[in-house]
């Protein structure tokens, strides 16, 4: 008897302390989004003389360098422990943040931002891994979406405020952002190391290329339920984070003042947040299909009416754009984690984020080599018609293959 209450005691000690994995969570997410400088990020590149072209190159360049550890850093996270991994990653995006400070052309740039795709190949999968185990050690697994949705609202309501405290920066100068956002980032590195192993999750022993080419087999080859889920996550994420690099454009485009972009940044993410929060409400009011057929139509239409329309009024497109992203993210994730076992969760998330990123690589430079070449709204019309044809096609397989998502 008293084994057995001191084990009962152990395992409440347990849940208690992943728990509190969240809220480091939450610490790690806003410094992570609480970004100084992105609502001033496009002229910042174009005082320091880079043009459309070049700025996307750069961003590619970026998403090459998460796309190189990408998996293996997924891998890596189900074989260390996702808390180790996400230690690192925040330590490299502090020393990139800090490089980028002191940096004053492209080639600089470049090191900076190589520095912080590696960082953000050894965040992004674990963070969610993390957060999916430590639900499912508490019994909370089924909940996942909302606090997914949480997540994805505090990142970008840390966004939507840093874009007030990036206006009043800028005022002295659009450098004096990045030299804040080295300091918001470090904040990041104590929060890691507070974090929790959960419990439930059990680590794969050993790092083995052969073990990570049979998961990879899996996720895109074998199941097929699994492998829609990925791509047609990875579409959506790409096409919401292509349009946060041309949002800026849209706004010069329209001749929004330069002082109004904090703000309307700011709005955009208060957006992005509200409807993330709401994002389980959505999915289960419409159903899994349904859901998917919406933002497989919704996400280009935003993109197909904005290569159309040229007053300032259709910024209002964009709220809408981002109520749709909002409610995105959390419930493709969600359909993600349901067909995925612990062990090897980080990696399929990392999966996910490496297709997301070279399908940006392909997408988003030859976009802004059409607006410097014929014009933005071209442009916006090009990736609309990209992603309304493959997210249509991919909807169509999502619910020929659904299997025990709800309906």
């Amino acid at each position: 008897m008293p084994e057995n209450r001191i084990f009962v005691n152990l395992q409440k000690g347990m849940k208690r302390t992943t728990r509190a994995n969240i809220w480091k969570l939450y610490i790690i997410k806003i410094s992570k989004w609480f970004m100084l400088f992105m609502p001033y990020i496009i002229p910042f590149y174009q005082e320091n003389g880079l043009d459309m072209h070049q700025i996307m190159v750069l961003q590619a360049i970026y998403s090459v360098s998460i796309v190189v550890l990408e998996i293996p850093s997924g891998y890596i996270a189900d074989v260390i422990g996702r808390r180790r991994t996400l230690i690192l990653g925040v330590i490299l995006g502090t020393i990139g943040m800090s490089i980028y400070s002191i940096s004053y052309g492209f080639l600089g740039f470049l090191v900076a931002e190589l520095i912080l795709g590696f960082g953000q190949s050894f965040v992004s999968g674990a963070d969610s891994a993390l957060l999916y185990d430590s639900l499912l050690d508490n019994q909370k697994e089924k909940e996942y979406i909302k606090y997914e949705g949480r997540m994805v609202s505090i990142g970008n309501v840390a966004e939507a405020f840093a874009g007030i405290a990036g206006g009043l920066l800028a005022l002295i100068s659009l450098r004096t952002n990045y030299y804040v956002q080295t300091g918001v980032a470090f904040l990041s590195v104590p929060a890691a190391i507070l974090l929790i192993e959960p419990g439930r999750h059990m680590r794969l022993g050993v790092f083995n290329f052969r073990t990570i080419l049979n998961v990879v087999t899996d996720s895109l080859f074998i199941n097929k339920e699994l492998r829609t889920n990925i791509f047609l996550s990875a579409i959506i994420g790409t096409a919401t984070l292509t349009m946060a690099w041309f949002a800026q454009p849209y706004f010069e485009f329209v001749e929004l003042p330069l002082s109004l972009f904090g703000i309307m940044w700011t709005l955009l993410n208060l957006t992005v947040g509200f409807a993330a929060m709401l994002a389980y409400r959505v999915e289960r009011r419409l159903g899994a299909s349904f859901t998917v057929l919406v933002l497989a139509l919704m996400i280009p239409a935003g993109y197909l009416a904005l290569g159309q329309l040229s007053s300032i009024w259709a910024i209002s497109i964009l709220f809408f754009f981002y109520i749709v992203r909002g409610i995105a993210t959390p419930v493709l994730k969600d359909y993600i984690h349901r067909l995925t076992s612990s062990e090897v969760r980080a990696t399929v998330l990392s999966v996910r984020n490496f297709i997301i990123r070279i399908c940006f690589v392909l997408v988003g430079p030859a976009m802004g080599y059409i607006t410097d070449k014929t014009s933005l709204q071209t442009a916006l019309t090009f990736g609309g018609t990209v992603f309304l044809v493959s997210g249509l096609l991919l909807a169509f397989l999502f619910s020929k293959y659904r299997s025990d998502l709800k309906a």
